[in-house]
């Protein structure tokens, strides 16, 4: 029987190249998609933002106005106070992902509804797949319910590690939740948030150093 060769690997550069067209390939398919009725109502598609080559990817619920009309995640009054939270946790925005569960905003900045949710997956998986991050943080209880599959409320389970598909998994408070609550004192959810990125900052110094999560406690 002819041996059968054993297809060799590639190399980084080679596959460097090959995500980079899956890459532009996924966000093509995301810009175009037309599959749920919020592409009727959006000005832009927000596929994300931030380097895609990152180990630590933030996914957030769906695009508000301003990022609706810039094309852009984050980028309102709660994606302000985003930036303002990783500078003071040590974290350069451009250095990690940032993305949404659903890429077109929904009227009146409702909460995607789940068939919503369940179209846009395709494209929120496909980044997951190809970006291939060590940490995923979520912002707040539609991702964290989404990616968790639990119905525990986010004020239960923020700044705990869950491992998720070989992944270690945190939900944080979103944002806006941190604009309607202005509160820094001992406690609140601003205090919390800012014990959260320290910890989320420290596990991301490890993971570059080391290149894996083991040092992570899960639950």
């Amino acid at each position: 029987m002819e041996e059968i060769k054993k297809i060799p690997d590639l190399s980084a550069e080679e596959n460097d190249k090959a995500r980079s067209v899956l890459w532009e390939k996924a966000k093509e398919s995301a810009l175009s998609c037309k599959t749920c009725s919020l592409s009727a109502t959006r000005t832009n598609v927000v596929f994300g933002d931030g380097s895609e080559r990152s180990k630590i990817l933030f996914i957030g619920e769906g695009p508000g106005a301003e990022e609706d009309a810039q094309g852009l995640p984050f980028v309102g009054r709660a994606g302000q106070l985003l930036t303002q939270i990783f500078t003071a946790g040590g974290i350069d925005r451009k250095d990690v992902y940032i993305t949404n569960i659903v890429k077109c905003r929904p009227p009146e900045n409702r909460v995607p509804t789940p068939e919503e949710m369940i179209i846009c997956d395709q494209h929120l998986q496909t980044q997951i797949m190809l970006i291939d991050p060590a940490l995923i943080i979520l912002l707040g209880n539609t991702p964290t319910r989404w990616i968790l599959k639990t119905n525990e409320g986010i004020t239960k389970i923020r700044g705990r590690w869950f491992e998720w598909r070989g992944k270690a998994v945190m939900p944080m408070f979103h944002p806006s939740y941190l604009l309607r609550n202005a509160s820094s004192k001992e406690g609140s959810p601003k205090h919390l948030t800012w014990i959260d990125i320290q910890e989320v900052k420290r596990s991301w110094d490890i993971v570059r150093e080391t290149g894996n999560i083991n040092h992570i406690k899960f639950g």
